[in-house]
């Protein structure tokens, strides 16, 4: 019976460390997001993880669900975005950052954005001076 109780304890044990309370901080939100994970998952499903907590608590701004457009960064490993098939815990470290993956346009799409913004008389600064000009001297 006492040899029981020791097994059974040794597992409550090694459950409790192979499970870390970690903290992912996404760029442009006002605070970070803590949940526990287990340490050989992997990056990937954490990313998940983080995504789905992110829009069930309505967090501003709306990121979207799919886990190939973000990458996760830890600050202690340099500049390198963590792979998505690591697991997080083979870091050693619970403080993370979860970004945007940066969008990549084709030059085509720059040049057509580029001729509708010149389109028209000018610039919505232009529109506004005139919009404004109009309201004064019509008293």
């Amino acid at each position: 019976m006492v040899l029981y109780k020791q097994k059974k304890n040794n597992q409550a044990a090694a459950a409790a460390r192979n499970r870390l309370l970690i903290s992912i901080t996404v760029l442009g939100s006002a605070g970070p997001i803590r949940f526990v994970v287990n340490e050989d998952e992997l990056v990937a499903a954490v990313i998940v993880t983080a995504l789905k907590a992110y829009a069930r608590e309505g967090r501003l701004p709306v990121l979207g669900s799919d886990f190939k457009d973000f990458v996760l960064y830890c600050p202690i490993a340099g500049t390198e975005a963590l792979g998505p098939w690591q697991t997080i815990g083979s870091f050693g470290v619970r403080n993370f950052m979860l970004c945007k993956k940066p969008q990549v346009e084709s030059a085509s799409v720059d040049e057509e954005k580029h001729a509708i913004t010149r389109k028209g008389n000018g610039s919505w600064k232009t529109w506004f001076n005139k919009s404004l000009n109009l309201k004064i001297s019509s008293h």
